[in-house]
């Protein structure tokens, strides 16, 4: 926890709020998602912070489910600093479905005018 910057507070209230988490595996879930989330260009604050707020994260498959949704908002445009700031912001969004969610909600953006300039 020093090394992520991590209060005991913080550790307690995400506990309290996904027990889950209690389950997951250090070598198995946490070390490869969060190299993983700073290979991406998040530094190690952010990276807790995006732990922190959305833990459920830790269980995600990164084959399956969290590259797909980088590589999908890459496709969009983003480059990976943007992609990093916006894993900060909204970790929820690694949570979100591809097929049910992200790509509606692209396509009615590109509908309404948003474009890739």
């Amino acid at each position: 926890k020093e090394d992520w910057g991590i209060s005991d507070a913080q550790i307690a209230k995400t506990v309290s709020a996904f027990p889950k988490v209690l389950t997951y595996n250090l070598e198995t879930n946490l070390k490869p998602t969060a190299q993983w989330l700073k290979d991406l260009g998040m530094k190690d604050l952010q990276v807790s912070k995006a732990i922190i707020n959305r833990p459920q994260l830790l269980g995600c498959s990164l084959e399956t489910k969290l590259k797909p949704t980088v590589q999908w908002l890459k496709d969009l445009g983003m480059n990976e600093s943007q992609v990093a700031k916006a894993l900060t912001r909204f970790a929820e969004l690694l949570g979100l479905r591809l097929g049910q969610n992200l790509k509606p909600i692209g396509q009615c953006l590109k509908d309404l005018g948003m474009n890739d300039s």
